[in-house]
């Protein structure tokens, strides 16, 4: 297990842990009841979001199970939205991935980006063995995402919670290290790509 040097940086975007001068950025989005329609929490307050800020500044590296890794995405400076990176199991090496972006930046690949970063570090620095990701069945452009990085949808958990005040649907989708290494070459962002 090795901690990244920060920023990472990709084709278009750096990683970076978030720092308290991130509040007005983070709340852009936060604060938007469209960015929150398939998240369980609704629109937070400035004061809600830092209290979260606070959490996410205070984890740098996931070091043990339990721990929630929250990178901010930066397109040229600007904070543009989220990379999440959950461990799971130390004994079973499994973590979960996440991303959420202004929609301003929407339908750009950024989030495909900054996802494959983050299964980088996941596989590669953490060490994971298999790395999973779920989203709101009705959300299509995150399981688009999850399909683009070469995950397989497991499983599609149908009225398994209510979500919101109605019966909610969910993806599984997940990735293991060997099929992550296998398609090195032909992962979104790859030798330029």
């Amino acid at each position: 297990m090795s901690k990244p040097d920060y920023p990472v940086r990709t084709g278009r975007l750096a990683l970076r842990p978030f720092t308290f001068a991130d509040h007005a950025a983070l709340h852009s989005w936060q604060s938007r009841a469209d960015v929150n329609r398939h998240l369980y929490h609704e629109a937070r307050t400035p004061e809600e979001t830092a209290e979260s800020l606070v959490k996410k500044v205070s984890l740098t590296w996931p070091e043990r199970e339990g721990d929630v890794l929250s990178l901010a995405i930066e397109k040229d400076g600007e904070v543009i939205g989220e990379a999440v990176l959950k461990y799971l199991s130390e004994y079973h090496r499994q973590g979960e991935v996440g991303y959420i972006l202004h929609p301003d930046h929407h339908g750009r690949g950024y989030a495909t980006e900054a996802a494959v970063a983050v299964l980088g570090l996941g596989f590669d620095h953490l060490g994971l063995h298999r790395i999973v990701a779920s989203c709101d069945a009705f959300n299509e452009p995150s399981w688009r995402v999850m399909e683009r990085l070469g995950m397989r949808r497991e499983a599609h958990f149908r009225h398994n919670e209510i979500f919101k005040g109605a019966w909610g649907e969910e993806f599984v989708y997940a990735i293991l290290a060997e099929e992550w290494h296998r398609m090195a070459d032909s992962r979104p962002g790859a030798n330029g790509a």
